[in-house]
């Protein structure tokens, strides 16, 4: 249990961090370098003569040019770097720090970043092999040996430099449109909701708990203190078969938890020893800030921290607050179409096995709108807009009382209005 969940932490760190994908590029492009020096070797300069369209370069020529796109692309990429962290600045403190995992894990910054890189340490590495006539070599004894210019790495080098400047130029583009605040929000926007459509209903779960656990309850308490991020319930559910266990999680994603707090409810027929306790610990992936790995509310909130900055009397935007309210209500419609959350899980005979504690469309009709609530009915512009969104998702929603619960939100705005 605890290697898959340093597997699934892993990979999260991964999908997070901004060094990945350029160390990444970087390495493929130290061993391109370095297989075509090998096949250079191998093929010698003879092919040349075959392409009378193909000219060749001398030992002090393929180092200068392999010196200039070196030293050009490292600058340029010190360039890269300066202008992706002055972009982070300023979206951080414009659109909140909740925003700072989007830009980290752009991955058109991250390619920007590493084919510049790798570019920069793919001529490094060519470079070093050039010698001319002159040239003696320790190994050989200070013998004179043959000149040698991998004229096919030249051409790698020189097909880098081409990418390279085709990737500045997208680059200055990429930033300059993805600091946009109708992309960033549309970008929040469409994550949640793919993540609304990745829910699915589980076959092994249903809608009402069969019956209620019993035996001895047990409680596991967290080990450390932070966020938790997710819950592996096939492991969970794994454990309890093997076990005969009955379990029910206290805290859902993305709430707080402290050393010592209950974590998991055990229903058991006999008492748990602290090996077995130990692997329903390590089931819970416990991190250092919020995630939107199994937490809906984390991209909601992220709306509803750029929509409440907007309509702060500093910023005074209600049309960036507006845009937000477009997609919270796009995600509102997606949630009605969705179907109602398994209750529990159980095994292959149908016994139950996990009790869980879904969040309904409520709770994200509350996240989404009742947390903005009193900025939003103290300007007229977005009050005037999310009472008109609130009134079309209702008219649409397929559940009766999804429809009722978004008219008692309406009426609420009205009321503070």
């Amino acid at each position: 249990m605890a290697l898959r969940q340093s597997i699934i932490e892993a990979v999260e760190d991964v999908r997070a961090s901004y060094w990945f994908l350029p160390g990444l590029l970087s390495v493929a492009s130290l061993t391109l370098g370095l297989v075509l020096v090998v096949v250079d070797a191998r093929l010698g300069d003879a092919w040349l003569g075959r392409y009378e369209w193909i000219y060749g370069s001398r030992p002090e020529g393929a180092r200068a040019m392999l010196s200039t796109i070196a030293g050009s692309t490292i600058t340029v990429a010190g360039v890269v770097f300066s202008i992706t962290l002055a972009a982070v600045t300023y979206a951080s403190a414009q659109f909140g720090p909740r925003l700072l995992g989007n830009f980290m894990r752009d991955r058109g910054n991250q390619a920007t970043l590493g084919i510049f890189i790798g570019t920069y340490l793919y001529c490094l590495i060519v470079l070093r092999t050039i010698r001319s006539a002159e040239e003696t070599a320790a190994d050989s004894g200070g013998a004179v040996r043959d000149a040698f210019v991998p004229h096919l790495a030249m051409f790698g080098g020189l097909g880098l430099a081409i990418a390279s400047t085709a990737v500045l130029i997208y680059f200055v583009h990429h930033v300059t449109s993805g600091i946009h605040i109708n992309n960033v929000i549309a970008r929040v926007g469409r994550d949640l909701i793919e993540d609304i459509r990745g829910r699915s209903e589980d076959e092994r779960g249903g809608l009402a708990v069969p019956t209620q656990p019993s035996g001895m309850i047990t409680h596991i308490a967290a080990a450390k203190t932070g966020y938790i991020e997710a819950i592996d319930l096939d492991a969970l559910l794994t454990l309890a078969c093997r076990h005969d266990l009955v379990f029910r999680p206290v805290r859902r994603a993305g709430e707080f938890v402290s050393e010592g707090w209950k974590l998991l409810e055990v229903h058991a027929q006999a008492p748990m020893d602290e090996q077995l306790a130990g692997e329903c610990r390590d089931i819970v992936m416990i991190g250092r800030q919020r995630t939107a790995l199994q937490d809906l509310r984390f991209k909601i909130d992220e709306l509803v921290e750029i929509a409440s900055r907007a309509l702060s009397p500093g910023v005074n935007d209600p049309f960036t607050a507006i845009a937000c309210i477009d997609w919270l209500g796009a995600a509102l419609a997606e949630l009605d179409r969705c179907p109602r959350p398994r209750d529990w899980l159980g095994d292959g005979d149908g016994h139950l096995r996990i009790v869980l504690q879904p969040l309904g469309f409520e709770d994200y009709l509350d996240a989404a709108f009742g947390q903005m609530r009193s900025y939003v009915a103290a300007d007229q512009n977005a009050r005037t807009h999310a009472l008109a969104l609130l009134a079309e998702v209702a008219a649409h929603c397929r559940d009766v009382r999804h429809r009722t619960l978004i008219e008692a939100e309406r009426a609420r705005y009205a009321d503070l209005a």
